[in-house]
């Protein structure tokens, strides 16, 4: 199969895309994969997860992402953002609140969100999750008082009032 921009090349990077439900495959040599700035996965005999990890910080700029400055380091430690490409780890907890435009938007892309949610432990996750209830009915208690639902707002006041009760 020869690559779909050139047609001059096996294409050996396929790319298959789901848009308002319609699935489009695109392939690709490597060269013109890289001039679009695809993401290519090259596994070999010194695949690691580490090297894995590192690999999603690399230099291609998807659209509206910022590129990552090279100079940066943490003062606390001394990890330089090049050394957190290369191996996928911070070197302190520190590192978090360093590299942190630069983290966000890759944990993002990688999990989805930037905040762990985790799961909740079967014994003992009572009051964990009438916590996550509370937080959940005040987003539903503001949304209600913008929408200038007042029943529903005095409603779902007194829910939170009772859970708040139920916890201390």
């Amino acid at each position: 199969m020869l690559c779909d921009e050139c047609k001059q090349k096996p294409a050996n990077v396929h790319f298959a895309q789901m848009v308002n439900g319609q699935k489009t495959e695109t392939h690709l040599c490597e060269e013109c994969a890289a001039k679009k700035g695809t993401f290519i996965f090259q596994i070999d005999n010194s695949f690691s997860i580490p090297n894995l990890l590192a690999s999603f910080f690399g230099n291609y700029n998807m659209q509206g992402m910022p590129v990552l400055a090279p100079a940066k380091s943490c003062a606390n430690c001394g990890t330089s953002l090049d050394n957190v490409k290369q191996t996928g780890k911070l070197g302190c907890s520190e590192c978090y609140s360093v590299f942190d435009d630069e983290l966000e938007p890759t944990l993002r892309r990688i999990h989805g969100n930037n905040q762990h949610i985790g799961k909740v432990p079967a014994r003992g996750g009572e009051k964990v999750i009438l916590k996550k209830r509370v937080e959940y009915l005040k987003q539903q208690l503001q949304q209600a008082i913008l929408n200038e639902d007042y029943e529903k707002a005095a409603e779902i006041r007194d829910v939170i009032k009772d859970i708040e009760k139920k916890l201390n």
